[in-house]
């Protein structure tokens, strides 16, 4: 076995604390990977926080994080395509069964026999905890490994692992391009890599949000425009308007008002708090609307956005800190205080 370090919780907390834990030796197509950076992700808040119940607690305590770059150090002797050297990204998923109609169809994020997430799953093999990217070094299937194209900072791309992948997703599901309309609601990790890839896809894109300073943001993102939700007769004005709307909001809130912005046919993706709610079916039925969410991206979905992300340099907006501040990172991440997405600096686990 190996070991190295990392950001443990052991009491069901944000308050991380440093230690050693283990990883496995490498099996024949197994990567070692030096982890550089790994983005704080509001997931990570609700699996410390208890909301995630399929996260599961292990004895030695939960290492999180999914969204990390690094550098490949070894790879298992079936191993191909990647060598030593290689820079490489992660996400939320480390394996799957590979056999079923979900994985055939590249969608191993939705693995009908359960897919093994990054940290908080049995591994398919020994049942020995995953244990997250807030640590020093991953072994991770090389089919679930993504070369990083050459151009993309690796610190602002890892956010694209996670909240890049769950905002693409939909929109490719709904054929967003040119003469489409999206909304954005929310302005945060997921919101703002929305807005950029919308924007990049050919979209029209609006940004909802009860902030209206976040106006300046939103156009310097792409937005054409910001809507209120808090002004009543421009959420009026807008009825009907949006063939997507992706609500990126990490908080409990009311769907209806979202709803009702949709066009005929239109669809509203749940991504930012995918947890137990109740709607009006009849908001559904006026227009043929659809509700929807997404659990981040399977494999090919995830290698076509980083090669769109490469093709027009799309990265998130970080704030880079040393992992040592992971806790004040989480404590700042639950209280909104972040523009717009946290990456932690692991080398300060050496």
């Amino acid at each position: 076995m190996r070991t190295t370090t990392a950001w443990l919780s052991t009491d069901g907390t944000t308050t991380l604390h440093r230690g050693e834990i283990i990883r496995r030796d490498l099996r024949d197509d197994d990567l070692a990977v030096r982890i550089d950076y790994c983005g704080v992700c509001h997931s990570d808040l609700h699996m410390l926080n208890g909301a995630l119940s399929r996260f599961k607690s292990f004895d030695g305590g939960v290492v999180a994080g999914h969204e990390f770059t690094g550098t490949v150090t070894e790879a298992g002797p079936a191993v191909t395509g990647f060598t030593a050297g290689d820079r490489v990204a992660v996400g939320t998923l480390v394996d799957s069964c590979g056999v079923c109609a979900m994985c055939e169809a590249g969608q191993e994020n939705y693995c009908l026999a359960g897919p093994t997430s990054t940290y908080g799953s049995p591994d398919r093999i020994d049942g020995t905890p995953t244990k997250g990217a807030y640590s020093r070094e991953y072994v991770v299937r090389a089919p679930f490994a993504y070369h990083l194209p050459d151009g993309l900072d690796p610190a602002a791309a890892a956010p694209l692992m996670c909240a890049g992948v769950s905002v693409w997703e939909p929109m490719r599901a709904a054929g967003v391009g040119p003469g489409t309309h999206v909304a954005v609601a929310g302005l945060g990790g997921l919101g703002h890599l929305g807005v950029k890839l919308a924007v990049a896809l050919g979209a029209e894109v609006t940004v909802l949000s009860r902030t209206p300073e976040k106006a300046v943001d939103a156009r310097e993102l792409g937005a054409s425009e910001l809507l209120l939700t808090t002004d009543d007769a421009a959420l009026a004005a807008a009825r009907g308007r949006f063939d997507l709307i992706l609500d990126t909001v990490s908080a409990p809130h009311d769907l209806s008002p979202l709803l009702q912005l949709l066009a005929l046919d239109g669809t509203l993706s749940v991504l930012g708090f995918p947890l137990p709610t109740t709607i009006n079916l009849m908001e559904l039925a006026i227009g043929r609307r659809k509700l929807s969410s997404s659990g981040t991206g399977g494999r090919r979905g995830t290698a076509e956005l980083l090669a769109f992300a490469a093709e027009h340099g799309i990265t998130a907006d970080i704030e880079l800190l040393p992992s040592a501040q992971v806790s004040d990172a989480l404590a700042r991440l639950e209280k909104g205080d972040v523009r717009y997405r946290f990456v932690l600096d692991l080398s300060d686990l050496d």
